[in-house]
This record gives C-alpha cells, structure tokens and sequence, in this order.
C-alpha cells in the first residue's frame, strides 16, 4: 500500500515504529480492548485503532501488519486455536531466518516473541504453557499473509473487518500435540497461583524468548 493512503498521524506512527520491537512496545501501552457488554465485539483495522488507541489481540496483529508491511514486512497472521474456542491472533515475522511475533492479549503470556525460533511449529508452542489458565489450552495452529483478502480493506476501512475472522477460521490449522496429563498439571499450578495471589496472573514461564511485556503485569 502507498503511504499517500495514509493519515498524516497514521503516517508519523508508521515513521516512528519500524521495527517489531518498536511496535510491540507501542501496543503495549494500549489500553486492551475487552468490548465489555453492552457493547458489540469490534474488530477494527489499523485506522480505528490509531483513532481510538485500543486494540484486542486481532486488532493488535492487523495494526502490526500494516505498521511492518510499511517496512518490508509480510502482513504475515497466526490463529492460534484454543478447545475453549477463544483463539488468541498474533502477527508473525522472519528475521535472519528466525521466526517472532508481535502480539496483545490479557494474559502476560501471550505477547511477543523474539526472532529466535526455527519453525512457525516451533513459535506456536512456545504459547503452550502459558495459554493454559482453567479453560483454555492450544490445540492447533495456522498462517496465512493477508494479501490473499486482494482489495478487501483490511488495513484503513473505518467499519468492522469481519472478513479476517472468517479466514482465520478457514485457513487449514496444524495440530499441537499434547498429553492430557500434563494439561492437568499446568491448569493446577495455575489456579493455585491465582488463589495465593488474589487473581493476579502468572509470569513464572521461562521468558527468555519472550519480548517486553505491558508493565501492568510486572507490578
């Protein structure tokens, strides 16, 4: 896409973040979009998450894509599919041959990766353990570069982009496999932690690979 498309504010953000780090930091001091009811669920594009400086997770994905794909990024998107069907979305990048991620969620575990992994297989599991609270566990994950939506306005329409949902639903999901064991494990550790630190969630994973994460988490 042309810069001329662009706002003369969406330009100066895309100017001032051109790298995934960058970008990772910026939606990190975004407030999380929860569309709490009575409010209808959105799913806003780039534009209407500068214009409201909210973004939920696929909102925050679509705002990476079109952020990096300004700097030669593939607007590349994973769905990360969870059995309790609140699959988490994260924009997804190479760099020196190693895959990372730019992401947004409610979970402290969920966010970013470090271009450190060897396989799209490899960075998906990586959100393994830390997906894990009393519902939800990843069974299977998928990719797909947006550019296969053609002249669908994914990046600047100012109404809701539902059409991106629906690939994400469509597009073929690689299983993770797993022991229902040690699912078990994790989901007790879990809960057990939130019952000794009044709800506060966990960032006991090991965060090596893990980019910065929101402050709010650290306090």
């Amino acid at each position: 896409m042309r810069r001329e498309g662009f706002t003369a504010q969406e330009r100066r953000v895309i100017a001032a973040l051109r790298t995934p780090t960058a970008v990772q930091g910026y939606l990190n001091a975004l407030p999380y979009n929860t569309e709490p009811p009575p409010d209808r669920p959105t799913l806003r594009t780039f534009r209407g998450v500068i214009a409201r400086q909210t973004a939920h997770c696929l909102e925050a994905a679509l705002t990476a894509a079109v952020i990096l794909e300004q700097h030669g990024y593939p607007p590349l998107i994973m769905s990360l599919e969870s059995v309790d069907e609140l699959d988490h979305c994260i924009f997804v990048y190479r760099a020196h041959g190693r895959w990372g991620s730019v992401a947004r969620s409610r979970d402290p575990g969920l966010h970013g990766r470090k271009p450190m992994f060897a396989r799209l297989g490899d960075l998906a599991r990586s959100y393994f353990d830390p997906y894990i609270d009393r519902e939800g566990c990843i069974k299977a994950y998928g990719s797909v570069d947006l550019r296969v939506l053609g002249t669908y306005d994914w990046r600047l329409s100012s109404g809701h982009v539902w059409k991106v949902e629906q690939l994400l639903y469509a597009i073929p999901h690689r299983p993770i496999t797993y022991s229902q064991a040690r699912v078990d494990r994790l989901r007790q550790k879990y809960v057990a932690y939130l019952t000794a630190h009044d709800g506060r969630k966990p960032i006991y994973y090991d965060r090596r690979r893990w980019t910065t994460i929101p402050a709010t988490f650290l306090r």
